[in-house]
């Protein structure tokens, strides 16, 4: 459990490194981050919250990867991103307030 918390750690230090205050998709990506670590750490998720989350989080980051891949983010794709990072959010909340706790 150490090693994967110290994992989460470094991973939100990384992804706040690339935030800037023009980007509010980053800014997002990692608040969902922080608040994913939180539930960890306080014990409000449990293993296969974390990776149920993280997996959409993962799926999150390719969609973005596919969409900067020609080098411009449509409107459609930009609405597709912020509609799974939607998602993510509600799924977050909903799992960190479930009466499930490790």
């Amino acid at each position: 459990m150490t090693k994967r918390f110290y994992l989460l750690a470094v991973t939100i230090f990384l992804l706040s490194g690339i935030v800037t205050a023009n980007n509010p998709v980053k800014k997002r990506q990692v608040n969902q981050q922080v608040r994913i670590s939180n539930g960890v750490a306080s014990g409000e998720l449990t293993r296969a919250e974390t990776v149920q989350l993280q997996k959409q989080q993962i799926n999150i980051n390719r969609t973005k990867k596919a969409a900067r891949a020609d080098g411009v983010v449509t409107r459609k794709e930009r609405a597709v991103i912020q509609h799974k990072q939607s998602k993510a959010n509600a799924n977050i909340y909903r799992k960190k307030h479930n009466k499930i706790s490790r």
